[in-house]
């Protein structure tokens, strides 16, 4: 199948580069695979496809690493990838697929957000995410790039942090 060379990594799509065999990022306003299987996870709660207890405990390392990375924003795109594999290999076919049938979008972020009261601001400020700078001396490009590494626009960086945050809370209290 490999030969073991590394392959370019693909353009950015709809926030990351990570490339799902399940989850795909090719319909209109999708959500990147990151946010797809945290607001996914949540979603699978109450249904016959929820987070065991088990799962939650392997699930949950791997989400307090990508908080980690994203809050670093040093993360190396590699590090990140490994993580959403480990993530997808720890959930059931059916839990997967289950979360590719919700067909996640940005709107169904704002939906989320909303319903936890959190309110999507205009992305200036002082708040979650901005950092030292928030972009200033940035390219176009790569603000562009840093703003889809947050889940898409520029207003929802916040959000991408809040949902990481929201699914690591959940599997604490799954475990």
């Amino acid at each position: 199948c490999g030969s073991g060379a590394a392959t370019p990594a693909p353009a950015v799509t709809g926030g990351d580069t990570y490339a799902s065999a399940t989850l795909k990022v090719d319909f209109e306003n999708a959500l990147t695979v990151r946010n797809q299987l945290a607001l996914g996870i949540l979603n699978l709660e109450g249904t016959a496809n929820e987070i065991t207890p088990a799962q939650a405990k392997s699930l949950l390392p791997l989400w307090q690493a990508l908080r980690g990375t994203a809050l670093s924003g040093a993360a190396a795109t590699a590090e990140v990838d490994a993580l959403l594999s480990q993530i997808e290999e720890t959930l059931t076919p059916a839990q997967l697929e289950a979360i590719r049938a919700l067909r996640l979008t940005q709107d169904d972020l704002r939906t989320w957000a909303e319903s936890q009261g959190i309110t999507v601001g205009t992305g200036t400020g002082a708040g979650a995410g901005g950092g030292m700078g928030a972009g200033r001396g940035l390219s176009s490009e790569e603000r562009a790039t840093r703003q889809a590494e947050n889940g898409g626009s520029g207003n929802s960086g916040g959000l991408s942090t809040a949902l990481l945050d929201a699914v690591i809370a959940f599997l604490e209290v799954r475990l």
